[in-house]
């Protein structure tokens, strides 16, 4: 049974980090794309960040590339997602995402075969 854990969010004041972590079990981390979305209230959930199955190639939404690293760790199963210089506009529900693929990861969530149970991320102003 595939699972995805995200962990590592809350509260932090506008210009603070944070870094989100992915575990997977029941999958080879290797064989997947993975992406990081959030959803904030009343929006639609948006792509933010997203690597390749060896992590070497990497992908940001414009609102938070220079800000934001995605990066995994095969050998742990783990993703990670760095968060920094932080705005009261990236509070929002984060998801990662895995997606059965050796090319590009997606950026639409149909995309995607598992998700993780998302977690929040509030940022203050």
């Amino acid at each position: 049974q595939v699972r995805l854990v995200d962990f590592g969010g809350g509260l932090v004041q506008a210009g603070g980090s944070l870094r989100l972590s992915c575990a997977a079990s029941g999958l080879t981390l290797s064989s997947y794309a993975m992406g990081w979305f959030r959803q904030a209230p009343g929006k639609e959930r948006e792509f933010v960040a997203g690597n390749s199955w060896s992590g070497g190639s990497t992908y940001y939404s414009d609102s938070v590339k220079g800000r934001f690293t995605i990066s995994r760790d095969n050998a742990k199963n783990t993703v990670y997602l760095q968060m920094n210089s932080l705005k009261p506009e990236d509070t929002a529900v984060y998801y990662c995402a895995a997606q059965r693929t050796f090319l590009r990861p997606a950026v639409a969530v149909s995309g995607y075969d598992y998700w993780g149970q998302g977690i929040q991320v509030t940022v203050s102003s």
